[in-house]
């Protein structure tokens, strides 16, 4: 509206109607109010009585006016309804494929698309609909229906559905309204049900989600639906085989197309590695992943769980029109003001029912006394209107009484629950003479007696609701429950992915130690440090006894002399820092030991006591706590009188970093060099082996090994005849394609080998003991020709093998126990004779209990319990072997 000038030529900011003057800012707060109102109301927020937004209510209650119980095109559905919704076509449509979809209260034919691929469905003139029998049972009711008129006065609409269900709990819902919005998360229908009964019989009930696409919940936060909670959801994701894992199922919200692509570009910021997706989605959800080779399926599975939508975060909000007001509550609270009002809705049924049997028994009643006793005779002389009807009323009184009569019990008069009217003679003269002619008395005493039944249950009912309305939930869930199990899986909360333990190393880490840079891009003038994702965090120490972490970047300067650059883990309680110092004030040396669990990046942590110049002296990183001794060496002209001497860190605790540390020496300290690596003073490490990407880890992927402590070796054998021994390493990486087994060292173990001798021509049985210690070099125990091959391998107590052996044209088998066949030798034995020529197969047999001829060397490795008791790894598993002499894993 425009605005008048004043004397000044200005605007005054106000509007001038016939000599009324209404402000702008006062028209924009009423006309947004009601906006936000109407929004509010009539758009975005479903209502309590119903569950349902008015274009969903408009929607039903125009397919209930067309129910004829076939199916009607969609196209016409849309058209009646929009004789109640003043809205666009297009706005029912979608509204109408999405009750459809939910697949409860909508019977769909033809092509309505798929939530899980998110196909939208087809045009509305080829798809088809009608109500289900649930909803005409559950959600319609004319005598108990309120009513209003439509938008445009020609109609009547309902203001809502008598709902005899927890509609919006099932179906769940979300909208954004002007200054709120509201989400529901749909749940089960069994559970709601079963929920429901609960509450009548008085108990407390909590509900969770579940979704049609299945999936896996977290519901630990869920905190019954209302602001401030938050659920977790998890794709259901299978191992095929160890180079390709399945999407079986979805996260609620997520489509298949969209985790592919959402995948796809996690794959390109290197996140994740994988070969090829592809959407195999049929019948039932299936998203191939088709993995590199060497990357674990486990791994791989956490990665889509870190950076992909296979899992998602959903924070509800359960907002409600209660008395044309939003309210905001739980779920508990919204079911339980559902079972109330269901259970009232049954109770106006029953008193309607009640009504109609009344008046069907006063009329049937009325019926048999008029015909009976003749009244109709008495008519036959009257000669008005008024006349007949005052000689049946006068007759009738005869045989009835009325309640303003007072009748005593010991009138014999039937007693009617209600005052005659002249409707009630009218509907008397207006019996035919065909029925009068006809009647039978015994037949009405029948349907009379039959009513009287109906009303006495009736009335049982709504004296005993709550039994009743138990009852129709019960019913409810016998005719409608199959089918409706609970598809999402409910946890108690998922573990915690650490994503820089799975994101994969798509970076190297180089630092320049003297000028003080570290990152991704130093490959020409630093050193290279380790692999690396563009996600992690470096951890860097230097000479001043500083300590920072930064993110990883192309170029990052840190400080000069740096002594020490790593990626650093949040949390990490193993690796432990050894450190000597100086303090510049007063010339005192110290030693401590800490754990960087948690710090502030890019933060300057000063770990001496501070001082300027302070400077340190020795340091070292341990990643299993291991306590080194070291020898310090005092300057020549001080006056101490041992100048020379030993420490050890295993005499000091843990502590954190900002600790000051112990006092080392008070004398200047030239230089300080490590004696002897020591032991992890913080207990052996449990190390699994994860079959697919050749590595070992402490995530209990794959063979559980045993427990690792500083020194303890690491065996494996392999299918060319060698064996290794070597340091635990979580780094290292051993190739599945050659390695048979691999485990803790044990010098008692036995290893029991058969294989082809390629200078004699013989197959050869040897049992030998390793008796090398050179830690990181492979020893051949086979004999040294081109032709020998290993055939099979074991550390078992004393395996039994089942063997083939062509002889003049004939296959023959042969049984034998390694452990009996001969006795331990040397690891450069040739062995003991098995048969003259090559073996066809080697397949081994169940171990003979006390047959062993060995030590106590070969013992089974002892799993923790979280680890099945059917993936246990035996330090004596084997490999059988085809003539072609190819092995597999474990």
């Amino acid at each position: 509206m425009a605005t008048s000038p004043n004397s000044n030529g200005t605007s005054n900011g106000s509007a001038h109607t016939e000599g009324h003057v209404i402000t702008i800012s006062g028209m924009y707060e009423n006309y947004f109010l009601d906006y936000a109102s109407y929004v509010i109301l009539e758009r975005a927020v479903p209502a309590i009585e119903d569950g349902l937004k008015p274009v969903q209510r408009r929607i039903l209650h125009a397919m209930y006016e067309k129910d004829d119980g076939r199916y009607h095109k969609v196209a016409n559905i849309i058209g009646n309804t929009m004789q109640y919704h003043p809205h666009g076509d297009a706005a029912i449509g979608d509204a109408l494929v999405n009750v459809g979809q939910k697949e409860l209260l909508i019977d769909t034919q033809g092509n309505w698309g798929d939530f899980r691929t998110g196909d939208s469905a087809a045009a509305s003139r080829y798809i088809e609909a009608r109500l289900t029998k649930f909803a005409l049972e559950v959600a319609f009711n004319p005598q108990t229906t309120d009513w209003t008129v439509s938008y445009d006065g020609r109609k009547r609409e309902p203001v809502s559905l008598p709902m005899k269900f927890p509609l919006i709990l099932a179906q769940g819902t979300d909208g954004i309204a002007v200054g709120l919005s509201t989400k529901m998360l749909p749940h089960n229908f069994i559970e709601l049900i079963k929920a429901s009964i609960d509450i009548l019989h008085g108990k407390d009930v909590k509900i969770y989600p579940d979704f049609m696409t299945g999936g896996s919940i977290d519901v630990t936060d869920y905190q019954g639906g209302q602001r401030g909670g938050k659920v977790k959801v998890r794709a259901k994701i299978e191992k095929a085989d160890k180079n390709l894992i399945l999407i079986k199922e979805l996260p609620y919200g997520v489509t298949t197309v969209s985790l592919a692509e959402n995948i796809s570009k996690a794959v390109e910021k290197g996140q994740i590695k994988i070969k090829k997706i592809d959407d195999n989605t049929a019948a039932d959800v299936e998203i191939a992943i088709e993995l590199l080779p060497g990357i674990s399926p486990d791994v791989a599975i956490d990665a889509l769980y870190a950076f992909t939508d296979c899992e998602v975060s959903i924070s509800p909000n359960a907002c409600i029109i209660v008395d044309n007001k939003p309210i905001f509550t739980n779920v508990e609270n919204i079911l339980r003001i559902s079972t109330e009002n269901t259970k009232d809705l049954l109770r106006q049924e029953l008193e309607i029912k009640r009504k109609e049997l009344e008046e069907k028994w006063l009329f049937s009643s009325l019926e048999k006394i008029f015909i009976e006793n003749r009244v109709y005779h008495q008519i036959e002389e009257c000669e008005s209107w008024e006349e007949v009807i005052a000689v049946i009323y006068r007759e009738l009184r005869k045989y009835v009484s009325t309640p303003s009569e007072n009748p005593t019990d010991s009138d014999k008069r039937l007693k009617l629950f209600r005052e005659l009217t002249d409707d009630d003679i009218t509907r008397l003269t207006e019996i035919r003479i065909k029925r009068i002619s006809k009647y039978n008395a015994f037949k009405a005493d029948e349907l009379i007696e039959k009513l009287i039944e109906e009303l006495e249950e009736t009335e049982h009912h709504l004296a005993h609701l709550t039994e009743y309305a138990v009852a129709y939930f019960q019913n409810l869930l016998d005719k409608y429950g199959k089918g409706r199990e609970r598809k999402t899986t409910i946890s108690g909360g998922f573990e915690t992915i650490q994503i820089t333990q799975v994101v994969a190393n798509n970076a190297k880490l180089y630092a320049d130690l003297k000028e003080g840079f570290v990152g991704m891009g130093l490959k020409k003038e630093g050193e290279f440090i380790c692999d690396c994702s563009d996600i992690d965090d470096i951890i860097v120490f230097r000479k001043d006894g500083k300590m920072v972490v930064t993110r990883i970047s192309d170029k990052t300067f840190v400080g000069k002399d740096i002594i020490h650059v790593d990626v650093w883990k949040k949390g990490d309680e193993r690796t432990t820092y050894n450190m000597i110092y100086v303090d510049a004030k007063s010339g005192v040396s110290k030693a401590k030991r800490f754990n960087v669990t948690a710090i502030t990046r890019d933060k300057e942590y000063d770990l001496t006591m501070g001082n300027p110049n302070s400077k340190s002296l020795y340091f070292s990183a341990n990643p299993n706590g291991e306590a080194e001794l070291v020898t310090i060496t005092l300057s020549p002209s001080c006056p101490a009188r041992i100048k020379i001497f030993d420490y050890g860190f295993a005499d000091l605790e843990i502590k954190g970093r900002a600790s000051q540390g112990n006092i080392v020496s008070k004398y200047p300290i030239k230089k300080v060099v490590m004696k002897e690596a020591g032991q992890s003073t913080i207990g052996a490490i449990k190390i699994w082996m994860d079959e697919v990407s050749g590595r070992m880890n402490t995530d209990e992927r794959g063979k559980y090994l045993g427990e690792f402590d500083t020194g303890v070796l690491v065996v494996s054998l392999y299918n060319d005849g060698t064996y290794e021994l070597n340091e635990f390493d979580l780094t290292r990486r051993y190739d599945v394609n050659t390695l048979l087994y691999i485990g803790k060292f044990d010098p008692e173990q036995i290893v029991n080998a058969v294989y082809f001798d390629g200078n004699k021509e013989w197959t050869m049985v040897k049992r030998f003991k390793i008796e090398t210690s050179k830690v990181g070099e492979k020893y051949s125990y086979l004999s040294d020709h081109k032709n020998s091959k290993l055939l099979f391998a074991s550390v078992k107590l004393n395996p039994r093998i089942e063997y083939s052996v062509k002889v003049k044209g004939k296959k023959l088998d042969g049984e034998v126990s390694l452990g009996e066949f001969m006795d331990v030798k040397g690891w450069k034995a040739v062995g003991n004779r098995l048969s003259d020529q090559k073996l066809l197969g080697v397949k081994e047999l169940e171990e003979t209990v006390g047959s062993s001829t060995v030590g106590s060397g070969q013992s089974e490795v002892s799993e923790p319990q979280k680890v099945k008791s059917d993936e246990k790894l035996h330090t004596g598993d084997t490999i059988d072997f085809d003539v072609k002499g190819q092995g597999k894993l474990f």
